[in-house]
């Protein structure tokens, strides 16, 4: 941390604390120059993650939306919110730890079926009919099969 008064490169942390609720780090320096002390505040810097749809169209990532679309596909099944909120925080977790700053919605699909399908079979094979837009019955017994082969393995 370069010194506000004689512009010196290094200085040593004298005390650390958190502030506004652990959101920041408050941090008492003391330049290794001229020895005076000064503050400085430590935030996480959070980037958004931009989500590139399927019309190339960009949008920044909602985990809202992504939890509503999980609601639809989870409807009358034995799912909690609890379990929903933690499949979108896995995700959110993922895409905020990869390095891509931008991610494309069939990715966000991927990760949410995958998920899913640990969790409720029918809500992964509805979530599925939806993200893969099946063409006809073929396709969708298809889904099915290896549903039901991976379950008889």
């Amino acid at each position: 941390m370069k010194c506000p008064f004689c512009g010196f490169g290094e200085s040593k942390v004298i005390d650390s604390r958190p502030t506004d609720e652990g959101e920041r780090i408050r941090r008492r320096r003391e330049c290794l120059k001229c020895s005076k002390r000064f503050t400085t505040y430590e935030i996480i810097e959070n980037v958004p993650i931009v989500v590139i749809k399927k019309d190339k169209s960009r949008e920044t990532f909602d985990r809202n939306k992504l939890l509503n679309g999980l609601l639809r596909a989870c409807e009358k099944r034995p799912v909690s919110i609890d379990q929903l909120e933690n499949i979108v925080d896995e995700i959110e977790t993922l895409l905020q730890n990869s390095l891509d700053r931008e991610v494309s919605s069939q990715r966000i699909g991927t990760y949410a079926m995958e998920k899913l399908k640990g969790v409720d079979e029918v809500a992964y094979v509805r979530f599925a009919s939806v993200y893969r837009q099946f063409k006809d019955i073929n396709s969708f017994m298809e889904e099915l099969s290896k549903i039901m082969s991976s379950k008889k393995e």
